[in-house]
């Protein structure tokens, strides 16, 4: 097999890959890949606190005109902006006659109810209860209590991560049909990377896991991100799980050192069949330190779109995933 590249950054951003390993005789990584330390470190991220916070979109996805809509584990949500661009949420059932709110326009800081005309600016009125929200300047939250069932905070747990003006940032988002805890167990699984995924990850091992070292939620891998052929971007990578629903990626080795990608799963309404659905809304935030990186932050609108692309190629695979996971729990088949 070949030695695993180096994270270290050489003067060019790409690597030419040397003795590539064919697909089919690369490692086989099952055994370190073992059910209970997965179990083990999902299980701790299940344990820590959320505040009853949970992500409902991109701050860029919220339009002044409109309000942005999700559903919640089950309760429709709206979040929207006052006139003085203060986030404000609630239920997404008008207290008249429970028109949906999520088809309702926002006029001047005010949403609007397009059935009869009912006005709500963001305070209590005639039942309808506004709900705690906090925008991070890339994902909107909502703290939904009786949901939760935790012990309320004042503002989500938000992952360190390059700041906006300095970073280049996309927001992806897709559904499947599993719960939360599937999501996580995915990402908490760095071991499948280079055989489901052998278009984007290659030359990939797990340095350091949840039982090797003083610090039991970090997952460390070394892996190249594909290019195209033979050129390929070393880099090390830490996983940690901050909190239930969060799982982050940490570039702390290598080309783009800093950057983050925070997935965060979000439990929605059962689809017509019952089955469970959730949301993977995830938020990649690239940074370097590299003098040509102004240039790529001034074509943020044309490569948002090829991270958002990326993004999804990679979930189509681990949605499928997280989706066989829920289905084999739910048939009491799950071997893990």
């Amino acid at each position: 097999m070949n030695p695993q590249p180096s994270a270290r950054r050489s003067r060019l951003p790409l690597s030419l890959r040397r003795d590539p390993v064919a697909w089919d005789r690369q490692r086989p990584t099952w055994r370190d890949a073992r059910p209970g330390l997965i179990a083990g470190a999902l299980k701790r991220a299940q344990a820590r606190p959320s505040g009853n916070w949970y992500v409902v979109g991109a701050t860029a996805g919220l339009k002044p005109d409109r309000p942005l809509a999700r559903t919640v584990a089950g309760r429709e949500v709206v979040v929207w902006r006052g006139a003085d661009g203060r986030l404000h949420a609630g239920p997404g059932i008008c207290p008249h006659l429970g028109a949906p709110l999520a088809d309702s326009p926002v006029r001047c800081g005010t949403l609007v109810c397009h059935w009869h005309g009912l006005s709500l600016d963001g305070s209590a009125f005639a039942g309808w209860e506004p709900l705690p929200a906090f925008d991070d300047g890339v994902l909107l939250w909502v703290r939904i209590d009786e949901t939760g069932g935790e012990t309320p905070s004042d503002a989500p747990v938000v992952p360190d991560r390059p700041a906006p003006a300095h970073g280049l940032t996309a927001v992806y988002e897709a559904i499947g049909v599993c719960e939360p805890e599937d999501v996580v167990a995915n990402r908490l699984d760095p071991w499948h990377g280079a055989w489901l995924h052998p278009y984007s990850f290659v030359d990939l091992a797990v340095v350091g896991s949840p039982e090797a070292g003083d610090a039991p939620d970090r997952l460390e891998v070394e892996v190249s991100f594909k290019v195209a052929g033979r050129l390929v971007v070393p880099v090390r990578a830490v996983f940690t799980a901050p909190g239930p629903r969060t799982v982050v990626m940490r570039i702390t080795e290598g080309e783009g050192s800093g950057s983050t990608v925070e997935t965060h799963a979000t439990p929605l309404a059962p689809d017509d069949r019952g089955r469970p659905r959730t949301a993977v809304i995830e938020a990649v935030v690239a940074a370097s330190d590299r003098p040509g990186f102004a240039f790529v932050r001034r074509a943020a609108p044309l490569l948002r779109p090829v991270m958002r692309a990326a993004a999804a190629r990679l979930w189509r695979d681990d949605l499928a995933y997280a989706e066989r996971r829920w289905h084999l729990r739910a048939t009491a088949r799950f071997p893990g």
